[in-house]
């Protein structure tokens, strides 16, 4: 079975990962992925090099604060690199998933529902927390400004419609609590693979 994990930015996805590969499920990061890639890769290279221009990369390594901010006003040129950087991912992931042998693996996405994915997944859980703390966990790991963080939660779909469309929510709040709803979701996943 592949899971989907998403949340918005702040909600503490990472933790929640952690909960779960402390019960041997194997995790993968489709952002981290898609970033290593963007370095790797030479044909996801040339063409973000045709894409953005010589600036996409510095010293050969991607230069993402440019990146990021050519794409954060441009609808068009984020679905652009999407196109570019998504289906190198997706087969990335085809190939690391035949490697598994788990009960079941999660993919972490931080944008499922955004870009119409739920189909890909078995089940999908959404991670959620309270806007005011999602804010200063962001400005703490990110070193950015309340109002940066503010546009970016604006930017994504809103957590109530995340949780409509999941087949489980973690409230993560307060962090003992969290992983106890983590528990039970592996344990709820674990007898749904035994039916």
């Amino acid at each position: 079975m592949v899971i989907g994990l998403t949340g918005g930015i702040g909600s503490g996805k990472s933790t929640i990962l952690k909960c779960f590969k402390s019960y041997g499920i194997p995790v993968y990061i489709a952002d981290d992925e898609a970033k290593a890639l963007m370095n790797r890769s030479k044909v996801i290279k040339r063409k973000l090099i045709h894409l953005f221009g010589e600036k996409a990369y510095e010293n050969n390594a991607l230069n993402r604060p440019y990146l990021s901010s050519k794409i954060f006003s441009d609808k068009t040129l984020l679905a652009k690199m999407n196109a570019i950087v998504h289906p190198k991912v997706a087969s990335h992931f085809k190939r690391w998933l035949t490697k598994q042998d788990a009960a079941y693996v999660i993919k972490e996405v931080a944008i499922i529902f955004e870009n119409n994915l739920q189909n890909q997944y078995d089940y999908i859980i959404t991670v959620v927390a309270d806007e005011d703390l999602r804010i200063q966990r962001v400005m703490k790991r990110d070193n950015v400004s309340k109002e940066k963080v503010k546009s970016i939660i604006n930017n994504q779909w809103s957590d109530a419609d995340k949780v409509e469309q999941s087949d489980f929510v973690i409230v993560n709040n307060d962090l003992e609590d969290a992983k106890k709803q983590a528990l039970k979701i592996h344990n709820t996943l674990l007898k749904k693979l035994k039916h």
